[in-house]
């Protein structure tokens, strides 16, 4: 079984941050020196790197505001929020935080905007298929038919009154999967800016979010992975980005192979299995983390033509398509901030 555990954008730092601050001849004071820090959590590396000495104390704080979140909305642990709320699904409201009511909210939300292509309760089916884990399978049929008439965000009832939550149907489950690593960025994004923070980079295992441009006033460069890609670091092209945040959602993160087949982690809720289009990714670049989060997996499972469609008609969302046969599809926004770099790919016009 082979197993791709991280998501698919990478930070090129070495050769597109670290050196252009040499070769542009800013002075190589501790102003401008990198400090980075990695932990695993939430499933993936999470890595911080700011740009000034002072800012170094702020690590603490972040990475303890990852582990808080974590506790709170994972389905991997003993107990959390997430759980409760499963646990009792059917039964009884369950009081949370406020950030999981907001999480939940706007997961909520972005399944009603989606028409349920991106669905926070599919839970029951994400855990069916295991993808991601040692317990990976394909289903029997009759398995997935019995989960599929759970996966509805109508039946997620919020009480705002007191930040309460309950899944209307006993068996029904939330998977914050899709969204949850998003806010986590944006909320780094706030202790980092609180604590004096003008140039950071978030990294969430892929899910990347920069904060303001490098010191020397240039964007950082962001290299867009290649879907095909032998080894890991191969890109399609890079990005240009100061202040936003791209997430990418493809059939390559998670998956698995059985009689030859890979199956991926994104799925269909209507059918029950991966979704099956002709993309291989999708990118979302924006202002908010939790946002394109939720966008790049809405817009993948609609394919490129709805997606497309889709991604015009929100303010301040662009996006980055890849083909299965190695075609880039960009927004207009996109197309002004990606460079194509790799020859085997074709972009569109």
């Amino acid at each position: 079984m082979k197993n791709s555990r991280y998501n698919v954008l990478f930070v090129i730092f070495t050769l597109l941050i670290t050196v252009p601050f040499i070769l542009s001849g800013c002075n190589r004071k501790t102003a401008s020196k990198p400090f980075e820090r990695t932990e695993i959590l939430m499933g993936t590396p999470v890595t911080i790197t700011v740009y000034n000495e002072k800012d170094a104390q702020v690590f603490d704080k972040a990475f303890a505001r990852v582990r808080d979140i974590e506790n709170k909305m994972s389905i991997n642990l003993d107990r959390s929020e997430v759980i409760d709320i499963n646990n009792a699904s059917g039964k009884s409201y369950v009081k949370v935080s406020p950030d999981t009511f907001e999480v939940i909210k706007k997961g909520k939300y972005y399944s009603e905007l989606s028409g349920g292509r991106f669905d926070i309760t599919i839970g029951p089916l994400v855990k069916l298929w295991g993808i991601g884990t040692e317990a990976a399978r394909v289903p029997a049929p009759e398995e997935i038919k019995a989960v599929l008439p759970l996966i509805n965000y109508r039946n997620i009832m919020l009480n705002e009154n007191d930040k309460s939550i309950m899944l209307k149907e006993r068996g029904m489950a939330i998977d914050l999967g899709g969204i949850a690593k998003g806010y986590t960025a944006d909320e780094i994004k706030k202790i980092l800016i609180d604590n004096g923070v003008k140039h950071a980079i978030i990294n969430l295992g892929g899910n990347i979010l920069v904060i303001g441009g490098k010191p020397d006033g240039s964007p950082y460069k962001i290299g867009l992975q290649d879907p095909f890609y032998k080894t890991r670091g191969e890109q399609v092209g890079i990005l240009t980005l100061s202040g936003k945040t791209v997430v990418t959602s493809g059939v390559y993160e998670r998956y698995f192979e059985k009689d030859g087949k890979k199956y991926h982690h994104i799925l269909d809720h209507i059918t029950g299995y991966p979704v099956d289009n002709n993309l291989m990714s999708v990118s979302i670049i924006t202002d908010v983390s939790a946002d394109a989060d939720a966008l790049s997996t809405s817009v993948f499972s609609m394919g490129l033509e709805e997606g497309m469609k889709f991604v015009k008609s929100l303010k301040g969302v662009d996006a980055i398509f890849i083909t299965k046969d190695h075609k880039v599809y960009t927004t207009e926004g996109a197309d002004k901030v990606f460079q194509l770099t790799n020859p085997e790919f074709k972009l569109q016009k």
